[in-house]
């Protein structure tokens, strides 16, 4: 069985349409919002039921992930809710679009 390679990637997961926005980071997108659909994740994504992937951005290098999900953090919440739309205006689930990997 051969492995899937790894590609970092920076993530949005929201508590309900406009609700509150999780921003993550992880080297595997697809095993990530698995654990974040099956509730295996400690913290607020399992206690809030977080696991509906609006939005991603696929990069090269985790550095240039991590240093991407700082800059979102940081980002005011008027602008995260605009970058969610312009991609997916009816925000819905992109997790199928992961494919099986």
């Amino acid at each position: 069985m051969a492995t899937r390679p790894r590609q970092p990637a920076v993530y949005l997961l929201p508590s309900a349409r406009n609700g509150t926005l999780y921003v993550g980071v992880t080297s595997d997108l697809r095993e990530r919002i698995t654990q974040h659909k099956q509730g295996s994740l400690p913290g607020f994504t399992a206690k809030y039921q977080v696991s509906v992937l609006v939005w991603y951005e696929l990069h090269d290098r985790m550095d240039t992930a991590i240093a991407r999900e700082t800059q979102l953090k940081n980002w005011r919440r008027l602008w995260k809710l605009q970058l969610i739309e312009q991609r997916n205006p009816t925000w819905r689930d992109l997790w199928p679009e992961l494919g099986e990997g």
